[in-house]
C-alpha cells in the first residue's frame, strides 16, 4: 500500500495559488487538501497547477445552512464542483452536532446517493460541532450506515471527552476501521492542536495518536487498499496558541507539518 502525504491549503501564506502549491510541492508533499473554488475559470487553473505540478488533490467542503435540507443541497453544490477537479476523493465536514442522527443522516444518504451517481468517495470528517462531534454521535451513524467513510481526526474527540479516549478505546477501535484518510493533528485534552508535538511535554499525546494512525495503517494494508492518505493537519491562529496581545503563533506552522509529515514517514516506514 502507498501512503500518501497531503498538505492542507489552511494555513498557506504565499501570494498565489500557484506559489503555495509550488511550496506544497517542493516540501515533499503529494498533493493539496483544499476545496474547489467556486469560479469556473479558477477551478480549471486549478486543475492546471496541479497537473503541471503534479499533485493530488482531495477536495475539502463544509456544509451549512439553517436545516438539514440546507445544509444537503450544499453538501451537493460542492461536491459537483469538487468532482469536476478529479480528486482523489472528497473530504467532507457534515452536519452539526445539535441535530439528530437521523437529521444527520438525511445528508449522509444524499452523499452516498451522489458518489454512487459520479463515483468519487466520501469521507465524513470528525470533527467538532459536527455529525461526528463525539464517539457517541459516530458509534449511532455507523450503525445507521456501516459502510460509512470516515476521515481520522481523534484530536477533535480529545477535546471534546476531555481525555485521551482511553476510557473509549472500544468506540475509537471501531472509528479506526471506517477510516480511510487521516487528519494527523495532536490533541490533547484540553484542545484540539498542542502548540508544538516536537515539544516534551506532549510525548503522552503524540505516542496516543501514533498508535491510532498506525492501526488504521495496518488495517486499511489488510484490506488491500492501494493507496492511503495522511495529511498533517496543524492549523494557525487561533488553533495554534498565539501570545498576548501581539497574537504572534508559539510555533512555526510549516515546520510542524512538515516536521510530521516525515515523523510518519519514518516511523510508518518501520511496520
Amino acid at each position: 500500500m502507498k501512503i500518501k502525504y497531503i498538505r492542507g491549503m489552511w494555513g498557506m501564506e504565499q501570494p498565489t495559488l500557484e506559489a503555495n502549491l509550488r511550496m506544497i510541492k517542493e516540501g515533499g508533499f503529494d498533493g493539496v487538501e483544499m476545496g474547489a473554488p467556486e469560479d469556473k475559470r479558477r477551478r480549471t487553473e486549478l486543475r492546471s497547477i496541479l497537473d503541471d505540478l503534479g499533485l493530488d488533490l482531495v477536495v475539502q467542503q463544509w456544509t451549512f445552512g439553517s436545516s438539514p435540507g440546507e445544509h444537503a443541497r450544499s453538501f451537493e453544490e460542492q461536491y459537483r464542483r469538487g468532482v469536476e477537479l478529479n480528486p482523489l476523493f472528497v473530504n467532507s465536514q457534515t452536519g452539526k452536532d445539535y441535530y439528530t442522527t437521523a437529521e444527520n443522516m438525511l445528508l449522509i444518504d444524499a452523499a452516498r446517493e451522489l458518489e454512487e451517481k459520479c463515483g468519487f468517495q466520501v469521507m465524513h470528517e470528525i470533527h467538532r460541532g459536527r455529525a461526528t462531534f463525539s464517539t457517541v454521535a459516530t458509534m449511532a451513524l455507523i450503525e445507521a450506515m456501516p459502510e460509512i467513510r470516515l476521515t481520522a481526526d481523534f484530536s477533535h474527540w480529545c477535546c471534546v471527552h476531555e481525555s485521551l479516549l482511553q476510557d473509549q478505546a472500544e468506540s475509537v477501535e471501531r472509528a479506526i476501521l471506517h477510516s480511510c484518510h487521516i487528519h494527523a493533528r495532536v490533541g490533547y485534552e484540553e484542545g484540539p492542536q498542542v502548540n508544538d508535538p516536537r515539544a516534551p511535554e506532549w510525548k503522552q499525546a503524540l505516542e496516543a495518536h501514533m498508535r491510532w494512525w498506525r492501526k488504521i495503517v495496518e488495517h486499511q494494508r489488510d484490506e488491500g487498499r492501494k493507496v492511503l492518505t495522511i495529511c498533517p493537519e496543524f492549523g494557525p491562529p487561533e488553533y495554534m496558541p498565539t501570545l498576548p496581545y501581539t497574537r504572534q503563533p508559539l510555533s512555526n506552522l510549516w515546520e510542524i507539518n512538515c516536521h510530521m509529515k516525515d515523523l510518519l514517514k519514518d516511523s510508518l516506514a518501520q511496520k
